[in-house]
């Protein structure tokens, strides 16, 4: 049993590491399974994720107590319990198990999936293993009617949109990982910093780890080749111009990019100012923290977020 802390950004979080001692695979890739609640038999999920083939599993567990961990541990040696000490919100979840694994590739899936008959983690290691930061599964309903899994940024009105639309072809791109759920690789995940803990927006959180990706040159992409069956209603989806908006803006909207390097011009603040409606010395605050964590990473930008979608729009690679 360990207690790690995660220091991606921010106030670090913490939780207590709980079995998983045997290897059940060679494959170079673990399950992470995120719970969001519901009555799913959760032996069944483990045995159809062992029978894969993952090297490990590791389950993400609320800080609420659970009385059947010493029976699960024993049953599933190589299933490793993520015991959280406070709610997180998913992004940092993922974060999390990034840390405590040592697999070089990770599968994220919630506790309401179903991978399809037939597909194996070797097979999934071996397609697509190191060829991108995150390669995002078709999703599907009961019904087999799939989901709209995919976005495609666009700038309408002065703001930014992420519209939906369902995968239709093999190695399409992807805004950012649906769900969270997809096939990670270790190092490129941890290099690019994970998913922004103070972002704590469902939506906006994503918004910026996909737009993060494509500003510094990493590449998510779709695969029809495996196949997830979604037994649970499909999440909503909020946009909601909040708080976590306003640093997701900073981070990936207001940045320019000139020559070989990205910086936040002061000539964006007073338009910021208003537009938060905050008082001068909050919003200061705030924008020249952002303006300091841009510069920090200046030379890790390949483009802004008009770039962006000027290279969507012509089909072509972010």
């Amino acid at each position: 049993m360990s207690t790690i802390p995660i220091t991606f950004n921010g106030i670090p979080s913490s939780y207590t590491a709980v079995g998983g001692a045997r290897r059940a695979a060679s494959t170079g890739l673990s399950a992470v399974l995120l719970n969001r609640g519901g009555r799913y038999p959760r032996k069944t999920l483990f045995q159809e994720l062992g029978k894969a083939g993952f090297d490990y599993i590791l389950s993400i567990e609320g800080p609420q107590r659970r009385y059947d961990l010493e029976d699960l541990s024993g049953r599933f040696p190589s299933v490793r319990f993520i015991l959280l000490k406070e709610n997180v919100t998913a992004g940092e979840a993922v974060n999390m198990a990034a840390v405590e694994l040592s697999s070089p590739f990770f599968f994220v899936l919630w506790n309401d999936h179903r991978l399809f008959d037939g597909i194996t983690a070797a097979k999934m290691a071996a397609l697509f293993g190191g060829k991108r930061l995150c390669t995002v599964p078709v999703v599907q309903n009961s019904r087999f009617e799939t989901l709209h899994t995919l976005s495609a940024p666009v700038f309408y009105r002065g703001s930014i949109k992420a519209l939906p639309e369902a995968p239709e072809r093999e190695n399409q791109f992807a805004l950012f990982p649906y769900d969270w759920v997809g096939l990670y690789d270790r190092e490129r995940f941890l290099r690019l910093g994970g998913f922004d803990r103070e972002i704590v927006h469902a939506h906006w959180q994503l918004m910026d780890f996909g737009f993060r990706s494509c500003l510094w040159g990493e590449e998510i992409r779709s695969t029809q080749m495996i196949r997830l069956i979604h037994d649970g209603a499909s999440p909503l989806t909020d946009n909601t111009a909040e708080h976590s908006y306003r640093l997701f803006y900073l981070k990936n909207l207001a940045p320019v990019f000139r020559l070989d390097h990205a910086h936040l011009p002061l000539r964006s603040f007073p338009e910021y100012l208003v537009k938060t409606g905050w008082d001068l010395l909050t919003a200061g605050f705030e924008f020249f923290r952002e303006r300091r964590w841009v510069r920090e990473n200046r030379r890790r930008f390949r483009r802004d977020a008009r770039g962006i979608t000027d290279l969507w729009e012509h089909g072509e690679s972010p």
